[in-house]
Formats: C-alpha cells, structure tokens, sequence
C-alpha cells in the first residue's frame, strides 16, 4: 500500500511493518509484529498497536514503561495501557487540548510547558503529566506519561530508549535483507519477512 516514510520523506509504495520491541540493557528483542494491510484486513495501525499490546499482556509481560511516538497516543490506546497496570511515555502532537488547572481546553503549544513537566487534565482520559522538550528541528515536542513521578532526566532517559524500535528496523533492512524479497505473492513475501526476522534474531 501507500505509506509515509521518514527515509524518503514522502509517500511510497511498500510494506509497513508494526513491531514490538522489548529494551532491556542496551540488548533489543522483537517480540511481536504485523504486516499494515487495510485493505485485506480492514485493521488500521492503532487497531494492531492494541492486538500487539494485549498479545504482550496476555502472554505476562510486564514492562517498566511502554513507549510510542504520537501515532499511537489515541484515547482508546492509552485507556488500554493504563487497564493492563503499565506505565506508559508518549508523544502528543502541539495541537493535543488540554487543561491546566480547571481552565478552558488549550493547544499544547500554547500553553507553558515545563520541561520538567505540568499535570493536564486530558479529556476523555484525565491526569497526566506532560513534559516539552526540544525537538531536532529547533521547535518543540511534547512527551506524555501517566506516572507523576517521572521527572525530566526520566523522561529524558526513556525517549532515548523510544529510539530502540528504530535501531532494531534499521538493523532488520541493513543486515537480513527484509526489503529485497523477490517474490510478488502476499504470502511469499510474508514468509521472507517472518523469516528475515528470525535471522536477526539469530544474528543477535
């Protein structure tokens, strides 16, 4: 199908894979995936987010936080993290309404921040704290947690560990060959990436 991606920056024909990751100790081990395919499945990327999850919550684990970037950051998904007991850090986009002491619904970005954070009353959800940061591109990101004891070197810490999803796509295209599959049937090139997948395993 038609994705964005952040390597061409732009919208191009391919496969988009959702994984999750557990980081532990500078070492990363994919625990679970899907193969985004709306049209077959008519699953969007926050329906798999909360399969992924539940699978993780059926199967015991119990992460110190669980992290994502501000696709996932939907009401529904943070109420599912929050009923299985984890904490969770995310991103929301500037935009996000909020409340600050009772006040009326504001835009992130025009509210004062702190980067050591501010407790928001997100509607439909309710406490949390959120925290701005500086963002690569010289503006500002906003990060969101449901622990009020996170501070800033915290938060800080743990979106450096966000980035543990990435380095382990990017070691799955440059070292196992996942992009290069020859085939053209569905289920061939399913097979190629479950199987590049385990290779990387191995590999690690």
């Amino acid at each position: 199908a038609r994705h964005w991606a952040g390597k061409h920056r732009a919208v191009v024909d391919g496969i988009n894979l959702i994984t999750v990751v557990w980081a532990d100790a500078g070492r990363i081990y994919p625990t679970d995936y899907r193969v985004y395919h709306k049209s077959a499945d008519g699953k969007t990327k926050n329906d798999h987010f909360r399969d992924l999850l539940t699978a993780a919550y059926d199967r015991g684990f119990y992460p110190r936080y669980v992290l994502f970037d501000g696709w996932y950051t939907g009401l529904e998904n943070l109420k599912l993290v929050r009923s299985f007991g984890w904490r969770f850090l995310g991103r929301l986009k500037a935009d996000r309404l909020v409340r600050v002491d009772r006040g009326p619904p504001t835009r992130l970005d025009a509210l004062s921040i702190a980067a050591a954070g501010t407790v928001v009353w997100l509607p439909g959800y309710g406490l949390l704290k959120v925290f701005r940061a500086a963002a690569p591109d010289g503006g500002a990101e906003y990060w969101v947690a449901n622990d009020p004891d996170l501070d800033a070197a915290g938060r800080e810490e743990l979106s450096r560990d966000a980035w543990a999803v990435e380095t382990y796509h990017r070691g799955l295209k440059q070292h196992t060959g996942v992009e290069r599959c020859q085939c053209r049937a569905g289920r061939a090139q399913r097979n190629h990436i479950g199987l590049a997948i385990r290779a990387l395993v191995r590999l690690e």
